[in-house]
C-alpha cells in the first residue's frame, strides 16, 4: 500500500493518493473548494449512467425468445463459418483479448492484452501474446512446443508430436494449460463449439471492427457464448465472447479478430522459436508468463 500527499502551488487544496494493489482499490480525497463541485458532478454523473443502466437492465429483462426457423439458421451461419475455418490451410490475424476477473470485493476488474497468431494446418502454430503482466512468445512446428517468457527470460520446451488439436488437448489435460477461444482453431469447430449447447439464438447484425457481421448467441449449463461472424464470402470469428455463469459476477472472455487473411497472404513462417542467450529452461508450470491470470490476481493457496 501507498499513500501520497500532495498541494497545489497556492497551498489550498490537499490531495490524499492511495492504491492497494492486491484489493484493486484507490483513495483519492481532494480538500478544497472544488470539492464539494466534484462530488456532485460525480453523484450527479452516477445517477444518470444508472438510470440509462436501469432502462437497458429493464430491455434486457424483456424474454427474447427464438423461434425453430432463427435457431437453424443460427446452427448453419455457424456450421458455414466452421467449415471456412476448416478449410483454410494457412491463417494469420491479429487480436485483442478481455480477461475479466472478479475481487473478493465483488469488483469486476478487466486485463486486457493483445498479440498475433498464425496457423499452418494440421500441425504448426505460432502466436504472440503482449499484455500489462506478460510478454509472451509461443511456437508448435508438429513435434515441439516452445514457449517464451519476454519479460521474465524464461521459456519451456514439450514434446507433443501431433496435430494443432492434439497440442490443445495436451495443454488443457497434461498440463493444465487451456488455450482461451481454441475452439476456433481446431480442425472442426462446430463439433467442438456445439455439444453441451440447449439454447440457440439468431439476433441478427452488428459491426465489429468496420465489419457487418452476423450476430449469434448460444447457451450451455455452465456459460453463455456469443459470436460475431463477418458476413459474406470469408465468414470468420469477428468477435467472440464467454460468459462463465457458474462465477460470481458472470465474468466475461472477450476476443476481438482483425486483420484476417488466408491463404497466400499469410506471410512465412518458420515456426521456430529463437532462444535468446541466458534463458533458463523451466516445466511449463514454472513460467509466469504462460498463465492468463498473473499471480497478483490469484487468491493465496490457489492453483
Amino acid at each position: 500500500m501507498a499513500f501520497t500527499l500532495e498541494r497545489d502551488k497556492g497551498g489550498a487544496a490537499v490531495r490524499i493518493r492511495g492504491r492497494v494493489i492486491g484489493d484493486v482499490t484507490e483513495v483519492d480525497v481532494c480538500n478544497s473548494p472544488c470539492m464539494q463541485y466534484t462530488l456532485t458532478k460525480f453523484t450527479t454523473t452516477v445517477k444518470k449512467w444508472a438510470t440509462v443502466l436501469a432502462v437497458v437492465g429493464m430491455a434486457g429483462a424483456t424474454n427474447i425468445s427464438a423461434g425453430q426457423a432463427d435457431q437453424a439458421d443460427a446452427k448453419r451461419l455457424l456450421k458455414a463459418m466452421s467449415d471456412y475455418l476448416a478449410a483454410q490451410k494457412a491463417i494469420s490475424f491479429d487480436y485483442d483479448v478481455d480477461l475479466e476477473l472478479v475481487s473478493t470485493q465483488q469488483q469486476k476488474i478487466a486485463l486486457a492484452s493483445s498479440g498475433a497468431l498464425t496457423l499452418n494446418r494440421p500441425d504448426k502454430l505460432h502466436l504472440t501474446r503482449t499484455g500489462g503482466f506478460a510478454n509472451l512468445e509461443m511456437t508448435f512446428d508438429g513435434k515441439t512446443l516452445t514457449l517464451l517468457g519476454k519479460n521474465t527470460n524464461l521459456y519451456t520446451q514439450v514434446e507433443a508430436p501431433g496435430t494443432i488439436d492434439q497440442l490443445v488437448d495436451v495443454l488443457r489435460d497434461k498440463y493444465h494449460r487451456p488455450v482461451p477461444a481454441a475452439d476456433l482453431l481446431m480442425s472442426d469447430p462446430y463439433k467442438e463449439l456445439m455439444p453441451e449447447v440447449n439454447d440457440v439464438k439468431d439476433l441478427g447484425s452488428g459491426v465489429i471492427h468496420g465489419i457487418e457481421c452476423d450476430h449469434l448467441a448460444f447457451r450451455t449449463k455452465e456459460v453463455d457464448w456469443q459470436i460475431w461472424i463477418a458476413q459474406g464470402a470469408r465468414p470468420y470469428p469477428c468477435r467472440y465472447v464467454i460468459t462463465s455463469k457458474k462465477v460470481t459476477g458472470w465474468p466475461q472472455y472477450t476476443l476481438d479478430i482483425w486483420a484476417w487473411k488466408t491463404g497466400a497472404e499469410v506471410a512465412s513462417d518458420a515456426f521456430k522459436l529463437e532462444i535468446p542467450a541466458g534463458a533458463k529452461q523451466l516445466t511449463p508450470d514454472q513460467v509466469p508468463e504462460i498463465n492468463d491470470i498473473p499471480a497478483l490476481f490469484t487468491p493465496k493457496g490457489a492453483k
